[in-house]
């Protein structure tokens, strides 16, 4: 289809923005609009500055016959930041104390532009590591997994606690709760997992570890190799961590439930 500049820059724009972390060739580009490729390339030139300008995310490009164009979704520090203190203020409410002294997150959690900003962050923060797939246990994570997922264009495997007939043959694993201190049960579907896959593993709340520690143990046996491990929230007031390599949102400073009084501040993944 023939297009204006302006409207060949509106419909590459609306490409790339849906097809992160894929090269996308300047050949694709100029037989799509009819265009030569020396106007493609100008209009990459001029998406990629304001890209960088409005913090969207960066435009790799590659020379030669072969070249194209990669957009990499990013969210800068500033917009980062901003965008998890937002969430803490909301968190610290005093109406959101559950009984237990649990904390009332699913607006949040179920919130679709709110995954997609904390999605983004997770998405900058591994943009490197080269993520196959995303991994989440079957909880309140898996909407944010997804985010995550979406941004770094890689398919997400969902380990569950009961055994579904739907998903075939499975790998299942013992590991110990390390908030409870019980032994519990998690399984992966065969299929859901690749030798020699890269794996960041996602989830939304994280007292002592032992859900994310088990995960690590279940990615071992399909010999994928764990890259990461991102949680939306860690309680830093509960027991010893079951793991060292993680970042987190925000962290769950206190809860106070007699003076309903909840503390939640910036996570680790801003420590550097």
């Amino acid at each position: 289809m023939k297009y204006r500049r302006s409207g060949r820059l509106v419909d590459m724009t609306e490409y790339l923005l849906r097809h992160p972390h894929q090269s996308v060739s300047l050949t694709f580009f100029s037989d799509k609009y009819g265009a030569a490729k020396s106007s493609i390339s100008e209009d990459i030139g001029i998406i990629k500055e304001v890209f960088e300008q409005k913090g969207i995310g960066r435009l790799s490009t590659s020379a030669g016959v072969s070249g194209g164009v990669t957009y990499i979704p990013l969210m800068g520090s500033d917009e980062a930041v901003h965008t998890v203190e937002q969430m803490c203020s909301r968190l610290e409410e005093p109406s959101r104390l559950l009984p237990g002294g649990y904390l009332y997150m699913m607006d949040i959690i179920g919130d679709p532009q709110w995954m997609q900003k904390l999605g983004r962050i997770f998405a900058s923060c591994y943009e490197k590591a080269q993520v196959d797939t995303v991994m989440t246990m079957a909880t309140k994570g898996i909407p944010l997994a997804y985010a995550v997922a979406s941004h770094l264009r890689a398919p997400v495997s969902i380990v569950r606690h009961e055994q579904r007939v739907t998903e075939g043959s499975l790998v299942s694993i013992n590991y110990v709760s390390g908030s409870s201190n019980r032994v519990q049960t998690m399984s992966l579907s065969k299929r859901s997992l690749e030798a020699g896959s890269r794996v960041l593993i996602i989830d939304d709340f994280m007292k002592a570890g032992g859900t994310i520690r088990g995960m690590m143990d279940l990615a071992e046996e399909f010999q994928a190799e764990v890259v990461g491990a991102g949680v939306l929230m860690e309680a830093v007031h509960e027991h010893e961590k079951l793991v060292n390599d993680y970042v987190s949102l925000a962290r769950l400073d206190k809860v106070d439930a007699r003076g309903k009084k909840i503390t939640v501040r910036k996570g680790s993944i801003f420590d550097s």
